[in-house]
Order: C-alpha cells, then sequence, then structure tokens
C-alpha cells in the first residue's frame, strides 16, 4: 500500500466557535444629574455562552441592576458594545430595541409585574399576543407551560388568588412563552419565603439543565452556588468572576 499523496488529502473541516449570547465591550452608562454626570457602570466587557446560568452579586448602587437593564434591552449604554445572539443592538432605535426585547428576551421580576386582572393563562399569553401568535396558539402554548411550572390546576385563577411562590411561576411561564434566547431574573427570590424560594430556584435549574441561558441579578447566596459563574460588581467595574465549576 502507497502513502497517501499528501496533494490529495484533504483537510477536516473548520467549525466556526459557537457565537456567545452575550458578549459586551467596554460598555459604559452614564447618567446627566444636572451640571454633573454620574457613571454607575464603566468599561464591562463581558461573554456569556448559550446555555450558562450566571449569577451578578454587588452591594446595593453597584451597577449590577444597571447591567441587567442594558442586557435586557431596558436601556441602551452611554458607549461601547452590547452584541446580543451576534446583533449589535447598543444604538437601535427605540422600536427595534421594543422589537428585540419582546422577541429574544424573557424577564422575571422580583415583584411578578403580573396583571391582576387576568388569570394565570392570560398572562402568559400576554407576550405571544404582541409577537402575533394566533390566540389559539397563544392559549395551547400557555396551557403547556402552565403545567409545566406546575400550574395545571390553578388555570382559570387570578394572580391575586395565587400566593407569592405561585406568581413568581406565573411568571416564569410568561418569560419562556416566546421561547427567549436568554432568561433575566431581578432578585426572583427576594420576595419569597425560603421554601417557596427553594422550589424557584429549583424550577430554574430545571430550565437550565433544558440549555436556557440564564442571567440573575441577587442578594441570595443560594442563587450563587447553583451558577455556574458569578459576576461580582462593585462601582459599576466587574470586580472579579467566580466559577462554581458546574
Amino acid at each position: 500500500m502507497t502513502a497517501a499523496d499528501p496533494a490529495h488529502c484533504s483537510d477536516p473541516p473548520t467549525i466556526a466557535p459557537a457565537m456567545p449570547i452575550v458578549r459586551t465591550e467596554n460598555l459604559r452608562k452614564t447618567y446627566q444629574m444636572g451640571s454633573s454626570e454620574l457613571t454607575v457602570l464603566r468599561d464591562v466587557s463581558v461573554s456569556i455562552e448559550q446555555g450558562e446560568y450566571i449569577a451578578i452579586m454587588g452591594p446595593s448602587g453597584s451597577g449590577k441592576s444597571t447591567l441587567l437593564n442594558l442586557f435586557g434591552c431596558l436601556d441602551r449604554p452611554t458607549s461601547g458594545r452590547y452584541l446580543l445572539g451576534g446583533q449589535d443592538v447598543s444604538q437601535v432605535s427605540d422600536d427595534e430595541l421594543s422589537a428585540i426585547r419582546g422577541a429574544k428576551i424573557g424577564f422575571i421580576f422580583q415583584s411578578y409585574n403580573l396583571i391582576h386582572q387576568l388569570n394565570i393563562i392570560e398572562n402568559i399569553e400576554v407576550p405571544m399576543i404582541y409577537q402575533g401568535f394566533s390566540e389559539a396558539a397563544s392559549e395551547k402554548r400557555a396551557r403547556e407551560l402552565a403545567k409545566m411550572v406546575g400550574l395545571s390546576d390553578r388555570l382559570g385563577h387570578r394572580t391575586t388568588e395565587l400566593s407569592g411562590g405561585q406568581q413568581q411561576r406565573v411568571a416564569i411561564a410568561r418569560a419562556l412563552a416566546n421561547d427567549p434566547l436568554i432568561i433575566l431574573g431581578d432578585e426572583p427570590t427576594g420576595n419569597l419565603d425560603s421554601r417557596s424560594g427553594t422550589e424557584i430556584l429549583d424550577l430554574l435549574d430545571g430550565l437550565h439543565r433544558q440549555g436556557k441561558t440564564l442571567v440573575i441579578v441577587t442578594h441570595d447566596d443560594n442563587v450563587c452556588h447553583r451558577a455556574q459563574r458569578v459576576f461580582h460588581v462593585l462601582d459599576g467595574q466587574i470586580e472579579r468572576i467566580e466559577s462554581n465549576g458546574r
């Protein structure tokens, strides 16, 4: 058998690395306060890969909520770049920013932000209505999501008839409605007792195992222990990034 001619050997295909879900480059946020400026974020450069579970910690006023707002396209940076799923969303118009929020981002808030006049199914349907889902399709998916978060027996109940933990389950189902690129949480266990908080964290763990990308602002050490990486924010900068080896 003769040796293969190197000229006829094909190289293995080159596989491009996966695009991070989130990438920031020298992100900076400054607010005008009368005649002076207040810089709340300065030169933040981070990447978050698809399927990662990230916790953000820091003292009050450190900039962690501002960073989450930029990740969620609720605000735009003063300078620097923010790429979401490879798209530079740093300087897009307000209408484009709103469309990106609706299609690519799921939010979970400490205070749930549910509409009390609506029942569980109707609350979960809200993002899908804005995205143009048909009534039948949105109701079908809302029922599936309600079942996934353990609320199949409460579908007709209004949010005022639910416990805090149940309301947060509705909020999680709503955050998943449009199958977002990333799920952002702002102190999702902050208003819950320890048992309900643990149940919500278990639910988030399940989403992470399904491959969802989670970024959670928290003061709760239990969240940090479950996350893969923890961004510690201090004085508007990422002071350090801690890996939990998960």
